[in-house]
């Protein structure tokens, strides 16, 4: 397991450091959970976003919701 994953009993310290009550049996999933979201933003960070213009760019179309096909 790598060093940077968050153990399970250091899920319970940052939890009971932000004030919340972590029961010992969330230990684990909460553990899990967050190295999954950590991984994902990983990714995303790696992901080149140069060519993709900021997001007032687009405009929202309104649907067409034409009930013949």
């Amino acid at each position: 397991m790598p060093s940077d994953e968050l153990t399970p009993p250091e899920a319970a310290r940052w939890a009971a450091r932000a004030g919340l009550r972590l029961p010992a049996d969330r230990n684990a999933a909460v553990a899990a959970t967050a190295n999954h979201i950590h991984s994902v933003v990983a990714v995303l960070r790696e992901l080149d976003f140069g060519d993709t213009p900021p997001a007032p760019a687009y405009r929202a179309e309104p649907e067409n919701h034409d009930a013949a096909v």
